[in-house]
């Protein structure tokens, strides 16, 4: 099917056209019906090229109006001429998958619905005051570690620091992950963002302890806790972004929960070997 990126190369070509086009239509009351081409006695419409402009991708999207309605007409068509010789060769297969992306298409927008109506800002507020308003402020970490593969390496290097060696020297000369570069330096964090055991290991610490080896399925570590700090709350404006995308994980989780809970569902599949699934037969490899 051709391209978008090739059709606009000849956009140039067309351009000097659409100046007598647009001209026509400004007085007419236009629509998403309203027809702007026929090939072959099928129609195409504004509803379609609205379809097919906002499918592009960003940087199409900023090229000049009428380079773009030329480009984006100029693909209908084509699509329109080759499909009505498709359609006379389409096999069982082709209807089945058309089918398939008919309702994936309707399931997408469904949820995208979904999605849309679930952040308001009525939402994002008790969303907020749910997460945060009673919350009890929580510890944050600053820390550092040095990571190696064994445990003898991190005994060795633990005992290098405690004879007076450089935590952050250490770290950039033998630790083996992106943190290293910086000394070792893992910013603050809340110890939910941190796997176990080095979560557990951080907890136990004060400010300026040293600790290791601690095991986790990265590596073995050791850890030099910098500072720690009682967190502050993220102001709504924040905060919103998170809880907007919780918002909407949440309402499409509870739509297709709810969705297939009411559904009447019958499972068809004893006696079903699942490598059927790469029959060639089935698969139209045949």
């Amino acid at each position: 099917m051709p391209k978008i990126t090739k059709i606009l190369g000849v956009g140039a070509v067309l351009a000097c056209l659409a100046g007598a086009g647009f001209a026509e239509t400004e007085a007419k009351d236009l629509g998403p019906d309203t027809v702007v081409a026929t090939v072959n006695g099928t129609d195409i419409t504004l509803g379609m090229m609205v379809a097919v402009r906002n499918a592009l991708p960003a940087e199409y999207k900023q090229l000049p109006d009428e380079l773009l309605f030329d480009g984006v007409l100029d693909q209908l068509i084509q699509q329109t001429a080759l499909a009505e010789i498709g359609e006379g060769m389409m096999t069982h297969r082709d209807e089945i998958t058309l089918e398939v992306d008919r309702r994936a298409y309707l399931a997408g927008m469904l949820l995208d619905y979904t999605a849309r109506r679930a952040v308001t800002p009525e939402t994002l507020q008790e969303a907020y005051d749910a997460k945060y308003a009673a919350a009890e402020p929580t510890r944050e970490f600053h820390a550092a570690h040095i990571i190696v593969p064994t445990k003898e390496e991190a005994e060795a290097i633990l005992a290098d620091i405690q004879g007076g060696a450089d935590f952050a020297e250490v770290a950039k000369e033998k630790s083996q992950d992106g943190a290293a570069a910086n000394g070792g330096d893992l910013g603050w964090f809340g110890l939910e963002q941190m796997v176990q055991p080095f979560a557990e290991a951080v907890a136990s610490m004060k400010d300026g302890d040293v600790k290791g080896p601690v095991q986790t399925e990265y590596g073995w570590h050791v850890v030099k806790l910098l500072e720690s700090r009682l967190g502050t709350a993220p102001t709504l404006e924040e905060a919103s972004d998170d809880l907007a995308g919780d918002l909407r994980q949440k309402a499409v989780e509870d739509r297709v929960n709810d969705t297939i809970a009411k559904a009447t569902v019958e499972k068809h599949i004893e006696g079903i070997d699942p490598a059927v699934l790469k029959d060639p037969k089935l698969t139209g490899e045949e």
